[in-house]
């Protein structure tokens, strides 16, 4: 299913970390793969850095300047570095498979020479505009220049879709695709970084909200799988409020559909979706995207297959396609973070991550609760960071 997408709903500090919210819709017929724009694919492996261009440098002052403002999520935190900005370019492959370019923000702090600095993949949330991809809107309120300016070596993938992959569809809640452009961007900057002698100190972290918490656990899942050296610097992940379930989030997001369109009451429930006719079930669909993607627009095109699999009762494929916590044990430890109260990914969607991951044999799996009154998406935003924040900075060096 492919969707237009629509704009973000408030302030730039807050863009990262909206999750798809409701839409004026524009629906296509499911198709497979990844819905390239149909150029060849570009010569080369997957993580290869293509090229990189310098984008600004922000200062200490201007970054926690930002921090600073009324609507900022990063509120009382104090700069320590100036950060440098790179845009690249790299190679990450569809879910189909195909070779394609995209690209990635590099955020990197400022210290003496010869200093090193952890490494943190920051994984955005949704964003329904080309223009609020990481390396198209590098400015020091976002997300990137905040944590780097904290003294870590911050790498941002733009998602398929978005930056140098502008005119392909965007995955969504696809795991393949979403996992290969954040470790591939993980690949390209390590190139990037050894070209340009910016040293790490070896280790990883891992962190982002809602569409990022999910993006986060499909990366850390495929780094768990594939093994290497990455694998050995990954020290923790921390998703927020991310739809893992990929079933329990469309349980959610059915329950709030019926609920909101009275004509569905009494004739849909989870049980007997597999059952509807092909009128009800593609008005079912229409209405769940509406629910989904708040009415506004953009420039993004979605791909939504999962709720098609979800609307035809295959779960298999949902499992195996669309959810993230499922077939692995992370050795690393993760610390999972969501509100109770979350009405746009539902809290169910971690409470089946931390039970399925421990029964696949994690031992170092945990859950905080968000204490925001209500414990809602947005509202948890701000205890996030601070839990991210804390979460690392008690295992990161030179900082």
């Amino acid at each position: 299913m492919l969707i237009a997408a629509p704009q973000p709903l408030s302030a730039a500090p807050r863009r990262h970390f909206l999750a798809a919210a409701c839409l004026s819709v524009m629906l296509a017929a499911c198709g497979g793969g990844g819905g390239g724009s149909g150029s060849s694919e570009p010569a080369g492996n997957l993580g290869d850095l293509r090229d990189a261009q310098a984008i600004n440098t922000l200062t200490a002052a201007s970054i926690s300047q930002a921090a600073a403002q009324p609507d900022s999520w990063f509120k009382g935190l104090a700069a320590r570095y100036d950060v440098k900005t790179y845009r690249l370019n790299y190679i990450t492959s569809d879910a189909a498979g195909r070779k394609l370019l995209t690209s990635g923000l590099l955020s990197v702090p400022v210290k003496p020479d010869g200093a090193s600095s952890p490494v943190l993949s920051y994984q955005h949330a949704t964003i329904f505009r080309n223009a609020e991809a990481p390396s198209q809107n590098v400015v020091a309120s976002e997300p990137p220049a905040q944590l780097a300016a904290q003294g870590y070596i911050v790498v941002a993938a733009d998602y398929i879709g978005f930056g140098s992959s502008f005119g392909t569809q965007h995955p969504y809640m696809e795991a393949t695709p979403t996992a290969r452009a954040v470790v591939d961007m993980l690949q390209a900057s390590r190139a990037w970084q050894s070209q340009n002698q910016v040293r790490d100190n070896g280790q990883l972290f891992m962190m982002g909200y809602s569409e990022g918490g999910y993006a986060t656990m499909a990366a850390h899942r495929l780094i768990q799988q594939t093994g290497g050296s990455m694998l050995g610097s990954l020290k923790a992940a921390i998703p927020g409020a991310g739809p893992y379930d990929v079933k329990a989030a469309l349980d959610g997001l059915l329950e709030q559909t019926v609920a909101k369109y009275p004509e569905l009451q009494g004739i849909v429930t989870p049980e007997n979706l597999s059952q509807l006719g092909d009128t009800t079930r593609k008005r079912l669909r229409q209405l769940m995207v509406l629910v989904l993607l708040h009415n506004n627009q953009g420039d993004v095109v979605f791909r939504v297959d999962g709720i098609d699999r979800y609307l035809a009762g295959d779960l298999d494929g949902l499992a195996r396609y669309n959810s993230v916590h499922l077939g692995w044990a992370p050795t690393a430890p993760v610390y999972l973070f969501h509100g109770k109260d979350d009405k746009t990914v539902p809290y169910a969607a971690s409470t089946s991550a931390l039970q399925a991951l421990r029964q696949q044999g994690a031992t170092a799996v945990s859950l905080t609760d968000c204490t925001a009154s209500p414990a809602d998406h947005l509202p948890c935003v701000p205890e996030y960071l601070r839990f991210a924040l804390d979460r690392m900075g008690a295992l990161a060096q030179n900082l």
